[in-house]
């Protein structure tokens, strides 16, 4: 409710609780005009009846107010009465201010408290009781009626509150069941209580009634330094004076916890209360031995209970001395500080969130410690910081591959310019077919990188897995070696898969040459490709392969094998399960970027001294697809033939400007060079200047690719456009998609490529 509504409402009341004294005023009012037609003559009888008639206007104003406010407050009681007489349930009538105008003779029963406002008669009910009401008249007003469960003490309250046309709102308590005596809570033998957030006590069991000697219903009344948290020690208030006392903090929901007390009395804290507590926690002494521990301790830590053992001993990883922990918090520093240790526990990592609390009974100091499971926060965490350096590891690859890539198309260009000037016979010739072949290794190399980011240049089609492993017999068997046999496995039926045939056998390549080398003994390889339908989601490895039609490929060892702990993270970039200097880390991460990249799963089962398994899941694809003739790269067979055009090159990189525009005016093409968008646009002002093809860079520095071609459009609407990148092409395929008429070539490029793509534009 509004704070202009609430001042109306309490001008309101103040009116209809002076409307009975209108007498005091109103006479005063008759003395005032009377006098004004003794001195009419005069000003002081002007002065007289405008004064009276100011008090008149006042007591017809405060009339009507108390009128309005009495016809509304007999409205709601009306309303109110006709919805609660017969209810069972506690029931009110009040106005928007939260006045009680009605109650049903079950409220005065349950609640005999004599109060204006409605949330004086409840407040002891439950939680914030106002920030409730607000809630429910905003919902009521919004929808007509609103309903919300609360907690409550020893019952489960449901309040709900309906509009009241014109008036206020009509309010219905329903305690529901009562909480029975046997829930776990009020067995505790410790002492427990169920607090609202933030201070609201909402119940407590014996034992805590006993410990405090009183109920109170707040719990900043008796404890001083809020809020608790588990692993504190804090000061209680009771009836026999301060009481220092161990906390365990447990939520129930995001707004109640159940606080458990561990009193530091001269008796012996036994056992079996120690194992009500719904959290680990264990006693341990100041040199570092457990002195006892609960039964959720003991399965949390593989404990036995009659053993003796260190606290030392059961956690690692904290960074310092666990024994130095232990002395600081027993002489009072560092309590309730919170570390996360890891548990040595054999069959599996646990990670524990500890923290240490301090006692002293009779001299002796004690430390209880609060162990929380946090393995689930450690394994989000430590996924969090794995994407992360992907991620990064990505960026610095696609910057690395662009810088590449350009000094590539440099060194591969005018390498190819030289060819055109040497014959075969030509002593040099054979020194530049070298230079080229290595480039286009440097190049295979540069897209090795990006594979693991999954940013490599695709060219999918659609392939017959059977015969690429056909075409790929020979090569393999020459890879593996005379000691490895390899055994293939095909399925007659198979589908075809759509991916970059190139990069597929690369992937199996990688794969082959892993499980020769996890069997230096010999043995045998086997390739399996069979078609695999899934009717329902596989979710494995954190993955979920949607159902639907695959081809299933598989390839087997019978090797060394990979560790458990070694699995999860094979296909990390730079990670190597082989010794140092025999692997770079990067096979099976460029395996695991392709076949994502290709739209497929990819999974690993291992057994150590058994062998491995790769298996990989790719989209059937059973629709034909007319796939373009790839253009020839080879830059011997280039042959210049005159061409028309003109052609404007925006290119950053000076080398690759250079051998592009020769390359592109050998062809017979004229050609303008700008070396970067801004000069391209100037240039373009001049409405003389007539180009058929824009060839520009898609990243350079001030304005980009796509941005510049864009506003250079707009005036000149029907000129193609060819963008070229060391950047995968998906990376500018959203900006090239606004572009129309364009087409994208990757570097590094061949003068063939460049000129036949160019060519093909214009045609």
């Amino acid at each position: 409710m509004s704070d202009y509504a609430d001042a109306s409402q309490s001008i309101a009341r103040a009116a209809a609780s002076a409307a009975d004294r209108l007498w005091h005023l109103l006479a005063p009012a008759i003395a005032l005009i009377a006098l004004a037609v003794v001195f009419s003559d005069s000003t002081l009888g002007l002065a007289f009846l405008l004064a009276g008639a100011a008090l008149v206007c006042l007591v017809g104003l405060i009339y009507g107010l108390a009128r309005r406010y009495r016809s509304t407050q007999n409205m709601i009681w009306q309303a109110a009465k006709a919805l609660g007489k017969n209810d069972l349930s506690s029931c009110f009538g009040t106005d928007e201010s939260g006045v009680i105008c009605y109650r049903n003779p079950a409220s005065l029963a349950r609640f005999p408290v004599r109060a204006d406002f409605l949330s004086e008669v409840v407040g002891d009910l439950f939680a914030s009781p106002r920030a409730v009401f607000q809630r429910l008249q905003n919902k009521a007003d919004a929808q007509g009626a609103a309903m919300e469960d609360v907690a409550s003490t020893r019952r489960a309250l449901r309040v709900s509150a309906h509009r009241i046309d014109g008036a206020g709102y009509f309010w219905r308590f329903e305690e529901r069941e009562a909480i029975p005596d046997t829930n776990p809570a009020a067995q505790v033998a410790l002492p427990m209580m169920r607090v609202a957030m933030p201070h609201k006590i909402l119940e407590m069991n014996e034992a805590m009634h006993q410990f405090l000697g009183a109920r109170p219903k707040h719990l900043d009344r008796i404890v001083s330094r809020l809020p608790l948290q588990s692993g504190d020690a804090a000061v209680f208030q009771t009836a026999n004076g301060p009481v220092e006392s161990q906390v365990a903090v447990l939520s129930e929901s995001a707004d109640v916890q159940h606080v458990y007390l561990w009193p530091a009395t001269g008796v012996e804290i036994q056992q079996a209360n120690a194992n009500s507590i719904p959290v680990p926690m264990m006693r341990v002494s100041a040199e570092g031995e457990i002195l006892s521990a609960n039964a959720r301790a003991q399965k949390l830590l593989a404990l036995d209970d009659a053993q003796s053992i260190k606290f030392g001993e059961v956690i690692e990883g904290l960074g310092r001395p666990i024994d130095e922990w232990l002395l600081d918090v027993s002489e009072g520093r560092g309590i309730g500080r919170t570390e996360v240790v890891r548990a040595n526990r054999p069959e599996q990592d646990i990670y524990l969130q500890v923290s240490l609390g301090r006692l002293v009974d009779r001299g002796n100091v004690t430390i209880i410690a609060v162990l929380i499971d946090a393995t689930e926060l450690k394994t989000l965490e430590a996924q969090f910081v794995q994407s992360q350096k992907m991620q990064a590891i990505g960026q610095l690859a696609g910057g690395v591959a662009h810088d590449f890539n350009n000094l590539l198309t440099a060194i591969s260009g005018h390498c190819d310019l030289l060819l055109l000037r040497h014959e075969p016979g030509n002593p040099n010739y054979g020194d530049l077919v070298q230079i080229n072949q290595n480039a286009n290794r440097a190049a295979s190399l540069v897209g090795q990188l990006l594979a693991f980011s999954r940013k490599q240049n695709m060219q999918p089609e659609l392939i017959d897995l059977r015969d690429t492993l056909g075409d790929l017999t020979h090569l393999l068997n020459r890879l593996v070696g005379e000691r490895i046999t390899l055994k293939w496995s095909h399925d007659p039926d198979l589908p075809r898969v759509r991916a970059d045939k190139r990069q597929l056998e690369q992937v199996l390549m990688n794969l082959v040459v892993n499980a020769r080398d996890a069997m230096p003994n010999g043995g045998q390889v086997e390739i399996n490709n069979h078609a695999e339908h899934l009717k329902e989601p596989m979710y494995r490895d954190r993955a979920e392969v949607p159902p639907g039609e695959y081809v299933v490929v598989t390839v087997c060892d019978k090797g060394c094998g990979i560790a458990e702990d070694k699995l999860q993270k094979i296909f990390e970039p730079f990670y190597s399960t082989k010794k140092t200097g025999e692997g770079t880390g990067l096979g099976l991460s460029m395996v695991y970027g392709i076949v994502k990249q290709s739209g497929g799963f990819i999974f690993a089962d291992s057994v150590l001294g058994a062998g491995s398994t790769f298996t990989m899941y790719f989209p059937a694809h059973n629709k034909a697809e007319v796939v373009p003739a790839p253009i020839d790269a080879s830059a011997a067979k280039f042959t210049p033939r005159l061409e028309g055009g003109h052609v404007l090159l925006v290119e950053d990189e000076a080398p690759v400007r250079a051998f592009a525009s020769r390359a592109l005016r050998l062809r017979g093409f004229t050609v303008t060079e700008a070396a970067c968008a801004e000069d391209a646009l100037e240039l373009l002002d001049d409405k003389d200047l007539e180009v058929d093809v824009f060839v520009t860079d898609v990243v350079m520095p001030g304005m980009d690719g796509p941005t510049w071609v864009s506003k250079a459009l707009e005036e000149r609407p029907g000129v193609k456009v060819v963008f070229v990148s060391g950047y995968a092409e998906e990376s500018v395929s959203h900006n090239r998609s606004k572009i129309p008429n364009s087409a994208f070539l990757p570097k590094p490029f061949s003068l063939s490529q460049l000129t036949e793509t160019v060519q093909s534009q214009i045609s």
